[in-house]
């Protein structure tokens, strides 16, 4: 697999006080990443990988077939949004990963996720 350069990903993450237990470790997280392709032809989001890690050091991984329950086709010049989220032990931590993907030939490809932050807002300034 080769890394392909059409694909531009995005991601912005809020911390979801609503959800989160901070008294039992449980700071849930929701994301919204955007894989915009840049290329002249269609590609296919086939799987995920992604890496966890909260500010214990302590890492996790989550692989599957596509995302949200989807292996999205994304045609060329347009943009595809999913939301999904993430629960931590930390109120800080960081994810990062990569997509398997195919191109129009079938031919498969990756695409880094570049790493992000999850953090409790008061946490940043």
């Amino acid at each position: 697999m080769l890394n392909e350069p059409r694909i531009h990903i995005q991601v912005q993450s809020t911390y979801v006080e609503s959800q989160s237990q901070p008294e039992q470790q449980r700071f849930v997280f929701a994301y919204t990443v955007s894989i915009r392709n840049l290329g002249h032809s269609p590609v296919q989001l086939i799987s995920r990988y992604w890496l966890i890690t909260n500010s214990d050091g302590h890492k996790t991984e989550v692989q599957g077939e596509g995302v949200v329950g989807k292996q999205p086709l994304i045609p060329p010049g347009t943009e595809y949004r999913y939301n999904s989220g993430a629960i931590l032990e930390t109120p800080l931590g960081t994810m990062e990963g990569h997509y398997n993907m195919i191109d129009h030939d079938g031919r498969p490809f990756r695409v880094t996720i570049p790493v992000f932050r999850l953090a409790i807002s008061t946490l940043i300034n």
